[in-house]
């Protein structure tokens, strides 16, 4: 199944259901999410982002030097289907996901508490950091 498909399911309120044993269905086709080669940073977070959120990600990719257009959201059941991709970031907030390989991982609490929290914006900041060094 394709991101956009995932994200329209989610817009008008369908669950989508993974298989936690897919060797019991061999004839079940494997969802995948092949991400576009401008992506550059996958946001996983299970959270729905409000204006303030969406502001905030905004300062953060341009401190990265990322624009938003290069940022990809996803809740983490589905970072295990996404394939290949051109990722330089995988950034799991406020959640545990696995995350791509060959990509810098980031760790930070959600984006709701770092409005109020500027620890873990500093933690974040760290993190970003210490891949430039």
């Amino acid at each position: 199944m394709k991101q956009r498909d995932l994200q329209l399911m989610k817009a008008i309120g369908l669950t989508y259901w993974q298989i936690r044993k897919p060797g019991f269905f061999p004839e079940q086709e494997q969802p995948v999410i092949d991400l576009p080669e401008s992506c550059k940073l996958l946001f996983v977070c299970d959270e729905e982002l409000d204006e303030h959120d969406r502001w905030l990600f905004g300062r953060i990719l341009g401190s990265m030097k990322l624009k938003p257009e290069q940022a990809l959201c996803i809740p983490a059941e589905a970072v295990e289907q996404v394939r290949e991709h051109q990722l330089k970031w995988c950034w799991v907030a406020g959640c545990e996901a696995a995350h791509p390989a060959d990509c810098q991982l980031l760790t930070s609490a959600s984006l709701k508490s770092m409005h109020t929290n500027p620890g873990a914006k500093k933690a974040l900041w760290q993190q970003i950091c210490s891949y430039d060094a």
